[in-house]
């Protein structure tokens, strides 16, 4: 059994309103995607990865290869047309690449700071129940709005779980899921938890982080400044 991750960098990051992805929009002189590529790169987990990448910045992501030396990115496709068909792209990518019984894990690019005992407590959960999302209570009180100006009730935040990426698939489970959308045209999961939830599985919850940021907007890059001069060990508890 061996673990494999794909990691998502198809976006173009309209948002953020930079002239660049997103994940190419450098801090402290290094791009972002490069930090998310070495938190797995030095996990000792972790067998190869295969990105998923904007057509046309492929040539890019593989000077970047070669400039900081990441051994261990063995493939760079392209993105699809959606979120979800990003991840299907890289799912189908693996077939008759990795056996059945291996893992896959799926990270946002734009979730640079991701602590290794992140990754390896949802490894840990994964290889346990088969599955697992990184994720974390929820704090905020939840008010339901059907007009998105108001709000008519409240959610019991009790029973409310917030998940991120990473998430950890076995993958003969994700590759049957995969294969089972496409069957029926379907390409608006917002996630890989999302498509096995609406085809009838249980998703398992591995204790995330706070500090698992996802850039969208400029504002963020502030904060994962921030968040980069703080010792790895108080990021996680």
């Amino acid at each position: 059994m061996k673990n494999y991750l794909i990691l998502l960098a198809g976006g173009v990051g309209k948002r953020m309103g930079a002239d660049i992805p997103k994940q190419f929009v450098k801090v402290k002189g290094k791009p972002i995607i490069v930090y998310s590529i070495e938190n797995f790169e030095r996990n000792n987990q972790i067998e190869k990865i295969v990105i998923v990448c904007v057509k046309e910045w492929i040539p890019y992501l593989k000077e970047l290869i070669n400039e900081y030396k990441l051994t261990k990115v063995e493939w760079i496709i392209e993105g699809g047309h959606t979120g979800h068909d990003s991840i299907r792209n890289g799912v189908f990518f693996l077939k008759n690449k990795i056996q059945a019984e291996d893992y896959v894990i799926i990270h946002d690019a734009v979730r640079p700071i991701l602590p290794q005992k992140a990754i390896n407590e949802v490894l840990r959960v994964a290889h346990f129940y088969g599955n697992a999302s990184s994720s974390i209570v929820c704090h905020p009180p939840i008010v339901y709005t059907d007009d998105f100006i108001s709000g008519i009730s409240d959610i019991d935040r009790e029973h409310v779980m917030l998940t991120a990426s990473p998430q950890v698939y076995k993958y003969n489970n994700i590759l049957k899921c995969y294969e089972k959308a496409e069957e029926e045209n379907k390409h608006d999961f917002t996630f890989t938890s999302s498509l096995f939830i609406y085809y009838g599985e249980r998703i398992y919850f591995a204790n995330g982080t706070t500090s698992n940021i996802k850039i969208t907007k400029k504002e963020d890059l502030a904060l994962f400044e921030a968040l980069l001069g703080i010792p790895e060990e108080l990021l996680y508890s």
